[in-house]
């Protein structure tokens, strides 16, 4: 494999966009990325059919809705996003468990029942706009460095295939957990764009280092005057000294 190819795979790209037809415009500039997030503004407004216009264009689909609920529904939801083809999809890890483990079981028994891939789950810690203040009002005793270990040792127990968390307890869940069990990294900002509301970020590179398997990039990119320019340097930022190419995350 062509190890710029292999790294280029790993960069999620955030299609926050209001309309189909700014997300398709974006998916047409941005030939060499393959994974697209669709999040809770973009499926709100354009809903399943989107899914399946990116699945035709090729495209692998991160659908980032952080469901939850109770049991029941998110299983419901689940067994959706397996019949639209999603590679991708997330859930609050704060869910609980009986969430969690009825998503993992759906997730297989559907994909089983039709025939198609089943999609990596992935489940939210803390969101990266949330520090150990903002934690602390709405009741969490712990920071946000246990918080996130807390609930990733949750996620763990029930089979999901990993979880999405800060750039900043990235070393931490290394350090804890196997090297199967999947990190996705919102919050990356390269050096040359500004932190915005994401208050826990980190470079491309220093993520990739530290063993992010996917980091999350949108308005860098979605913004630039050239989205594909955009993308390409981020790539060759992935591919520098400093982001550990040679790791197991360039296989």
């Amino acid at each position: 494999m062509n190890k710029k190819l292999g790294l280029s795979s790993k960069i999620i790209i955030a299609l926050d966009v209001s309309t189909r037809e700014s997300a398709l415009s974006l998916v047409e500039k941005l030939p060499e990325a393959e994974v697209f997030k669709i999040g809770l503004k973009l499926f709100t407004a354009e809903g399943p059919s989107l899914l399946r216009e990116l699945h035709t264009a090729g495209k692998r689909i991160f659908l980032d809705l952080k469901l939850h609920d109770i049991p029941n529904t998110v299983s419901g939801a689940v067994e959706m996003a397996v019949r639209h083809e999603v590679a991708m999809m997330t859930l609050h890890a704060s869910g609980g468990k009986e969430m969690l483990a009825e998503a993992v079981k759906t997730a297989a028994q559907a994909a089983k029942d039709t025939g198609r891939s089943r999609p990596l789950l992935l489940a939210v810690t803390v969101l990266t706009s949330l520090q150990d203040a903002q934690l602390k009002e709405i009741g969490f005793q712990a920071d946000t460095a246990e918080q996130v270990l807390k609930l990733a040792r949750l996620s763990r127990e029930t089979g999901v295939d990993g979880i999405v968390c800060s750039p900043l307890e990235l070393d931490l869940i290394r350090r804890e957990f196997p090297s199967d069990f999947l990190i996705v990294t919102p919050g990356i900002r390269p050096l040359w764009a500004a932190a915005q509301d994401q208050k826990r970020i980190m470079t491309p590179a220093q993520a990739q280092a530290k063993g992010a398997d996917y980091i999350v990039i949108g308005r860098p990119v979605i913004k630039a005057a050239s989205p594909q320019k955009a993308f390409q340097k981020i790539s060759e930022e992935l591919y520098s000294p400093e982001s550990g190419s040679n790791s197991k995350n360039s296989s």
